[in-house]
């Protein structure tokens, strides 16, 4: 029972910012390997247009929109700004990936589609500007 009571008191704030910290670095870390400079770089451009090859979506824009969303949502996450309309952001683009480029990928993408689904049910914790800004409206 001790055991259970110890891990009870992890608090959800703790529990919230290391999941949004970890899940931003994955994307972030994948967006930066998609730019040269401040361009989408051509070898990215060549993935979408040849290997991704997404269904309903030119591959330019497609290579753009993910390259934006990569670098957008992982600040908003970090700042925990916004933070459940960037998770599922995020989830809606881990679906993608899953569904369309690499459905043999599912343990991880299951691993940051509960880290998504955490955050959008319960919200970024207190240690993030969604709370500041929700206290200061009360």
């Amino acid at each position: 029972m001790r055991g259970n009571a110890l891990m009870a008191a992890v608090p959800y704030w703790f529990v919230a910012a290391i999941t949004r910290v970890s899940v931003a670095a994955v994307f972030w870390r994948s967006g930066q390997t998609k730019v040269d400079g401040w361009h989408v770089s051509d070898a990215t451009l060549f993935l979408f247009k040849d290997e991704y090859k997404l269904p309903l979506i030119e591959p330019t824009f497609a290579a753009y929109l993910a390259t934006f969303a990569e670098h957008l949502f992982p600040v908003l996450l970090l700042l925990g700004l916004a933070t459940r309309l960037s998770a599922l952001a995020l989830l809606v683009m881990t679906l993608v990936i899953e569904i369309f480029v690499y459905p043999d990928a599912w343990p991880t993408h299951g691993t940051w589609a509960a880290c998504f689904l955490l955050l959008m049910a319960q919200g970024p914790g207190k240690l993030s500007l969604d709370h500041l800004i929700a206290q200061r409206w009360r």
